[in-house]
């Protein structure tokens, strides 16, 4: 089969692709012949990062070929989808059966990768911020996979206005179109706030504005894996608070919850309440160019590989 992988980490151009034999699924997995897969910003960033390079995870989806000892849910020809944490980048991948979920009929492999993680991480971190009616949301990184469900989910849990920030003005159509109020640039001096919540997937250089943009009992969930630090101070002048949200500790912490999650964004998405956004389909053998699109902050939506 094909895979994608590399032996030194650094920039896109370090990917390269191989022949290797077909895994086969251990104790809980299922094997899955992938049709897609969604590119995610933690991976992008682990290529780049320090120490041994990683097997590259993503978001998986594809038909169920075999089923690995103790597997219960799950029949061989079932359509799931899930998130694999090594060698996702292949034409068949192995999943966790306990982080994969069925694909409901009439959805493609690609809608479900642009959908479910990315959806699920933007309704957790919105949940996070415990939002009232009529409050104001800013979502940065508005344009990604998570921002553009997460300001659907604002929009649609009865916020009074709803801000995108991006890291360009070529993106305010876009996220206008997904239902954004505004639209401010991160090298704004001015945010428009003060903000009652604030959805961070971004971290880094932009917690500190993010802070500072925060109302008085305002809300940040940061949920970016860009890390930063920020002043107990600036939270103490708003009496503001800063909640940290990782989709993980709820699948695995609190699976009934994660679940019904789970089943109420289909349910959306079927009302057209939640439109998940495709930036491009890219053919797995040029993994290396939807990891640039990534790093360039040019995708609007998803970034999805195609075996």
């Amino acid at each position: 089969m094909l895979r994608i992988r590399h032996e030194v980490n650094g920039g896109p151009e370090v990917l390269f692709a191989e022949e290797v034999d077909r895994p086969e699924p251990g104790a809980g997995e299922v094997l899955v012949r992938v049709e897609a897969v969604g590119v995610t910003l933690p991976t992008v960033r682990k290529l780049r990062g320090s120490g041994e390079p990683v097997p590259l995870g993503g978001e998986v989806a594809g038909e169920v070929l075999a089923l690995g000892a103790g597997v219960a849910g799950f029949g061989v020809g079932d359509r799931v989808t899930g998130l694999c944490f090594a060698d996702a980048y292949a034409e068949f991948a192995v999943l966790n059966a306990g982080m994969a979920s069925l694909i409901p009929d009439g959805a493609t492999a690609v809608e479900a990768v642009a959908l479910v993680r990315s959806g699920l991480v933007a309704r957790g971190a919105y949940e996070a911020a415990r939002p009232e009616p009529g409050e104001s949301v800013l979502v940065t990184a508005a344009a990604s996979a998570v921002g553009t469900l997460a300001v659907q989910y604002a929009k649609a849990g009865g916020a009074s206005r709803v801000v995108a920030a991006v890291s360009s003005a070529d993106k305010a159509d876009f996220v206008r179109s997904l239902g954004a109020d505004e639209v401010v640039r991160y090298g704004d001096a001015d945010w428009g706030g003060p903000y009652d919540v604030i959805l961070d997937g971004v971290g880094g250089e932009l917690l500190d504005p993010a802070v500072r943009a925060l109302a008085t009992g305002g809300r940040l969930v940061a949920f970016s894996s860009g890390g930063g630090t920020v002043e107990a101070y600036e939270l103490l002048l708003r009496g503001a608070s800063l909640i940290g949200f990782q989709m993980r500790a709820v699948a695995l912490g609190k699976p009934e919850l994660y679940h019904r999650w789970l089943r109420e964004l289909w349910q959306l998405r079927d009302a057209g309440t939640l439109r998940p956004a495709v930036h491009e389909e890219i053919p797995l053998r040029e993994a290396a160019r939807a990891h640039a699109v990534i790093e360039q902050r040019r995708n609007l939506g998803k970034v999805v590989l195609v075996p």
